[in-house]
């Protein structure tokens, strides 16, 4: 098979897994303490998630603390409502269901209009009860980089918090300029089930799930320090890694540029990250298209979404029609692809599109 679902997740990186072993031990081992324990097998499961820590801040910004959480919806959730109550909540139209939905359920929605590109420009108007704003970083559809810098400076002189989705950047681009980050570990090579909520110094959050409050008093919840240190590695290896990694995705972007020349491109052609091909064939049925090549492992737009056969609101936002949208596919890809499996998965992605 030829994974090009980088988007959905990623593979688990070698350097993650070995990590994680050693904190599942069982019986005849010390790794399975409970990190908030005081005897000494706990002291370790807690230096453990500590050192992950800050492997994962080393890719954020200065002057915040890490908030580990089971992943980037749970972190999405404390953020918006943690953050406080009523007041309006400024999300692009493009935004993750985590934002959308959690916004839409905590207070007032506004939603911000995107280009034809797929950007969320920063000239656009805020209410003046916006308590928070939330643009993405890059988008997990179309992989339009987002000017997250602008919207963190419109969102102060608004005199509101800004909240960055940085799920499909972190260990990819560089995340600066926020109030709130979320991020996701198997998005960047790490383990499923573990995600972070970074929070700016000075920024006051209200506890959102009782019964504990491990992380800083604002989660609960007992730590797995295998989910945790398998995080670690995965961050420290993206950052060590995210110039070659970046490079590789490059060359691999501009091959299938070559080999998808027909196809029509969803989103900028410059300002994304190019491990993410949102394209479209007139007249295409990618149900039957995905049936065809099933030795292809790709999507039709965000995992979260599928099965709801409705067209995808991230492409509807840029202004494709229905048809347009239900005749997109997306290839995501990046460390471990290699051109061969580009070159093979085009020539099955091709030969079916074209005897449709």
């Amino acid at each position: 098979m030829i994974y090009l679902d980088y988007q959905a997740t990623t593979p688990l990186a070698p350097e993650a897994r070995e990590a994680m072993l050693r904190w599942l031990d069982g019986p005849g081992g010390e790794g399975f303490g409970n990190p908030h324990s005081p005897h000494r097998m706990g002291r370790m499961a807690r230096a453990a998630i500590e050192l992950a820590r800050d492997q994962v801040a080393a890719l954020l910004p200065p002057g915040g603390r890490v908030i580990f959480t089971s992943g980037a919806t749970e972190a999405i959730n404390l953020a918006i409502r943690g953050s406080g109550a009523g007041g309006s909540v400024s999300v692009s139209a493009i935004e993750h269901a985590a934002v959308l939905d959690t916004a839409a359920d905590a207070g007032r929605i506004h939603m911000l209009d995107v280009a034809q590109s797929g950007q969320c420009n920063a000239d656009q108007d805020l209410p003046s009860d916006t308590r928070l704003v939330a643009v993405m970083a890059v988008n997990n559809e179309i992989g339009t980089i987002q000017p997250t810098v602008d919207w963190h400076c419109r969102a102060k002189g608004a005199h509101a918090l800004y909240l960055c989705d940085a799920v499909q950047a972190y260990g990819r681009i560089e995340v600066t300029g926020a109030d709130l980050i979320t991020i996701s570990a198997h998005k960047f090579h790490g383990p499923k089930g573990i995600g972070a909520l970074w929070v700016r110094d000075g920024v006051e959050l209200a506890e959102v799930q009782a019964g504990g409050g491990q992380e800083y008093g604002l989660r609960s919840g007992t730590l797995s320090p295998a989910l945790v240190a398998g995080m670690g590695a995965a961050a420290a290896l993206a950052k060590d890694r995210m110039h070659a990694d970046r490079a590789h995705v490059e060359a691999l972007w501009d091959r299938a540029g070559e080999l998808f020349h027909d196809w029509e491109l969803n989103g900028s052609a410059s300002a994304r990250w190019f491990g993410n091909l949102n394209i479209r064939k007139e007249g295409l049925d990618v149900a039957r298209l995905m049936s065809d090549c099933r030795e292809v492992m790709f999507s039709a737009g965000s995992a979260c979404a599928s099965g709801s056969g409705r067209p995808s609101h991230v492409l509807k936002a840029i202004g494709l029609s229905d048809a347009q949208a239900k005749s997109s596919i997306r290839l995501g890809f990046g460390r471990y692809t290699t051109e061969a499996e580009i070159e093979r998965a085009a020539n099955i992605i091709n030969a079916a599109a074209d005897s449709q």
